[in-house]
């Protein structure tokens, strides 16, 4: 149509229904409406606000979230789809706090330029690998409690209990009270803790049992997915699905290795005051990608002889540990954007740990 005007759509969403609004090229508010978070509601979302103009871009909260779904839909359906981050609580409390409020601030995030970030896709392989990582660290989280709750459980147990478990490893620890017999009266404290120390050791089984089926599924989906990843040293199948997670199915929206070190929080942030120039570590970013980063960087300083003689270099200057820590947390960030699969690379040289 020859009068149709430019609009820009933002949406608050929520677990069954997503709150849309529309505002035009220069802000002003259109309309607004509520939508169920079904395929025919995601649908009518469409074509409501292709009914108010022709659409240049939706901004979302939550595409990691409640908005995963609709994130897909639109961008399925050939919209832009524009990440936005949720208000500053100072925001919030000049501008008040509803549905519509929200989802006129998203769509005014996105025509302003404040929110400009474009969302994983999650529709690929790395996301498969994403949900079998989610049971995987949520068996690993609970085998490790699983393991403290039999110690704490050994250390206050009656002498008799105790004498016999002294000395053992966790695994022998685990496999001598898997295959216990307790015997006696439940009103006995020894008794009881027998019996109570071996749930706990069976269950610890089943979860290291069901944290290896995991391995041996998110195992070649990693390998496959970024070979080249998986054979740099200090990275296995663990940190590199953790680092393809945080990236995305579409790591090419990160433009480049600056912009996937600071969602690593591995950007240098500057520490400095009158007379004192350094960097400080970014507690920022996804902690997740972070925590990969700096497993690898502890394999490397104990494996990697390179790793071994930049730190040594480093502290004979008088750098101190965490700083040392930060710079090569960079540089492995750097040379992991390198080898992301389906990312256009520079030509920075790989050297230049700052």
């Amino acid at each position: 149509m020859a009068d149709e005007i430019a609009v820009v759509g933002g949406i608050d969403t929520h677990t069954d229904f997503h709150q849309a609004a529309v505002i035009d090229g220069i802000g002003r508010h259109l309309a607004t409406e509520q939508f169920e978070t079904t395929p025919q509601g995601y649908q009518r979302l469409l074509d409501w606000l292709r009914s108010n103009g022709e659409v240049l871009a939706v901004g979302v909260e939550g595409t990691g979230a409640y908005g995963a779904e609709i994130a897909r839909f639109l961008t399925a359906n050939e919209v832009t789809v524009v990440e936005v981050d949720r208000p500053d609580r100072k925001a919030r409390r000049d501008n008040g706090k509803s549905d519509p409020i929200d989802a006129y601030g998203a769509a005014t995030a996105v025509l302003s330029g404040r929110a400009g970030g474009t969302p994983k896709s999650r529709n690929g392989i790395v996301e498969a690998i994403r949900a079998l990582r989610v049971v995987r660290k949520s068996a690993v989280k609970a085998r490790t409690q699983t393991i403290n709750q039999i110690r704490t459980l050994i250390v206050t147990a009656p002498s008799v209990v105790r004498d016999r478990l002294r000395g053992l490893s966790a695994r022998e620890l685990v496999d001598t009270l898997a295959r216990s017999r307790p015997a006696g009266e439940l009103h006995d404290p020894a008794c009881a803790v027998r019996i109570a120390l071996r749930r706990l050791a069976r269950r610890y089984q089943a979860l290291d049992e069901e944290t290896k089926e995991a391995d041996k599924e998110i195992g070649p989906l990693v390998t496959k997915t970024a070979p080249r990843l998986i054979a740099l040293p200090g990275l296995g199948p663990e940190t590199v699905g953790q680092l393809l997670t945080s990236a995305g199915d579409n790591p090419g929206r990160l433009h480049s290795e600056a912009a996937f070190a600071h969602l690593c929080g591995a950007a240098p942030v500057p520490a400095s005051s009158g007379r004192t120039n350094r960097h400080r570590l970014n507690r920022g970013g996804d902690r997740q990608a972070n925590n990969a980063l700096h497993t690898v960087v502890l394999v490397r300083m104990k494996c990697d002889r390179r790793t071994q003689e930049y730190v040594a270099r480093r502290t004979a200057q008088g750098m101190a540990k965490k700083d040392v820590i930060r710079c090569l947390k960079r540089f492995v960030a750097r040379e992991i954007y390198r080898h992301l699969p389906h990312v256009t690379h520079t030509t920075t040289p790989l050297l230049q740990t700052s």
